[in-house]
C-alpha cells in the first residue's frame, strides 16, 4: 500500500490550495484518510480526517475542507484562505485493510511541502 500526496507549493497569503492523496496497491478497504501537517520545530498535528469520524483541527475550521472519492481511493484537502502559519509539510495518513484477511494498519505518505509567503 502506498499513499502519494501532491498539490503543494509556494502560495501567497490569502490564496488557496488543493492537496490530493491517492492510495494505491493491494487495498481491500479504507476506514478513513486523514491529513496531518508538521511545521519546522513543531510536532505533527492532525488537520482533518474523513468520515466516519470527520474531524478538523480547531484552528483551521472554516478555512479547510476535506473530501474523498472512494472510487479513486483518494482524499483532498482544500485550504482557503491560506495563512503564513499554514506553512508545513502536509502528510496523508490512512487506516487501510490491505486484503480480505490482512490486518488493518496505518499508512503514511512522504508528504508535500506547502509554503505560504509573499
Amino acid at each position: 500500500v502506498q499513499l502519494v500526496e501532491s498539490g503543494g507549493g509556494l502560495v501567497q497569503p490569502g490564496g488557496r490550495l488543493r492537496l490530493s492523496c491517492i492510495a494505491s496497491g493491494d487495498i481491500f478497504s479504507i476506514t478513513y484518510l486523514a491529513w496531518y501537517r508538521q511545521a519546522p520545530g513543531r510536532q505533527r498535528e492532525l488537520v482533518a480526517q474523513t468520515p466516519p469520524n470527520e474531524v478538523y483541527l480547531e484552528s483551521v475550521k472554516g478555512r479547510v475542507t476535506i473530501s474523498s472519492d472512494n472510487a479513486k481511493n483518494a482524499a483532498y484537502l482544500e485550504i482557503n484562505p491560506l495563512k503564513a502559519e499554514d506553512t508545513a509539510v502536509y502528510y496523508c495518513n490512512g487506516l487501510i485493510k490491505p486484503s480480505r484477511y490482512g490486518v488493518t494498519n496505518g499508512y503514511w505518505g512522504l508528504g508535500t511541502q506547502v509554503t505560504v509567503s509573499s
